[in-house]
């Protein structure tokens, strides 16, 4: 297993700091060598325990995980379930991601919030009222008359007894892939994939993340554009371009689409797995050897969205 991309950091930063003391204790005097021999030797042992092997990491790992919550539908849950296995495969061995999961509409923030006597409101509300979650992630689901309010409920409340929590947003694709080139043509867009760059950008970005981030400065609230895995898989397929024996719709191991609806086939759920586990965790995926069980590299697939992705809204 690779090395965690911070670890590498860590080395390259006590490496800058060897150099710049190194210029610093120039003086031939015994007292001035003592203290630099004394201060490059434990950064010298910072850079050994960054270049340890598997079994050291967990043991040194600065990042070994991070405690969660997450809450969506069933455009959310399959990416939140398979970043458990992917965050500890990863060597995130303290990753603790608690969920709550509603069907549909009934997974948008909004009306987690608004359902204020269901057992789904008060579970989310528990789990914040434990405190400690450092990553609180929602799906970009709204009411069109009032984009924000949802999330803006929700953050409020986990501020209470969160006050360093990140905040995530996952796009999902849009629903019912078989009327996807009627839909972006009713809408004046030559694609699907015209349609839901404008959506991540101006219904979600602007509309959304933007009001959010004036209404929260304090904190980091980033998207993850969930969808393109959907999107760019069912394109490639009709391309011919996958490694794999690949329907359209059907069985789930074995389909891009599981339903007309759109629900995800296994190999979306990896690809979009991926893809969350870069933009939590900054897993540099070109290192990461899980393996997917497709011949398609969807490890270079994820790599290319997240590279497409605006930066201004990444972690």
């Amino acid at each position: 297993m690779d090395r965690p991309p911070f670890l590498n950091k860590i080395k390259y930063y006590a490496i800058k700091r060897i150099k710049r003391l190194n210029l610093y204790f120039t003086l031939d005097s015994k007292k001035y060598k003592f203290v630099f021999m004394k201060k490059v030797s434990l950064l010298l042992l910072v850079i050994f325990l960054g270049a340890c092997g598997p079994e050291d990491e967990s043991q040194n790992n600065l990042n070994q995980g991070e405690k969660m919550l997450l809450m969506g539908n069933s455009f959310f849950r399959p990416y939140a379930e398979q970043l458990n296995d992917l965050a500890i495969d990863a060597g995130f061995a303290s990753h603790n991601a608690e969920t709550v999961f509603r069907g549909g509409e009934n997974g948008r923030p909004i009306n987690f919030w608004n359902d204020s006597e269901s057992a789904e409101h008060q579970a989310i509300k528990a789990i914040l009222d434990q405190g400690n979650i450092d990553v609180f992630g929602m799906t970009a689901g709204h009411d069109p008359e009032n984009p924000i309010e949802g999330h803006k409920a929700w953050i409020e409340y986990a501020l209470e007894r969160n006050p360093d929590i990140t905040v995530f947003i996952s796009i999902p694709p849009i629903d019912y892939p078989a009327l996807w080139s009627e839909l972006a043509q009713e809408n004046g867009f030559g694609t699907i994939q015209e349609f839901y760059e404008y959506g991540i950008n101006e219904l979600i970005h602007n509309t959304m993340v933007d009001q959010l981030r004036a209404e929260f400065p304090s904190i980091n609230i980033f998207t993850i554009p969930t969808g393109w895995a959907t999107i760019n898989l069912a394109q490639m397929q009709l391309d011919d371009l996958l490694l794999d024996e690949i329907e359209l719709f059907g069985p789930k191991p074995s389909s891009i689409f599981t339903d007309s609806k759109g629900h995800q086939g296994q190999i979306v759920i990896e690809t979009g797995g991926l893809l969350w586990l870069n933009a939590i965790y900054d897993v540099d995926l070109q290192l990461n050897n899980y393996e997917t069980g497709f011949n398609t590299n969807l490890h270079q697939i994820a790599i290319d969205i997240a590279q497409a992705h605006d930066p201004a809204y990444r972690r």
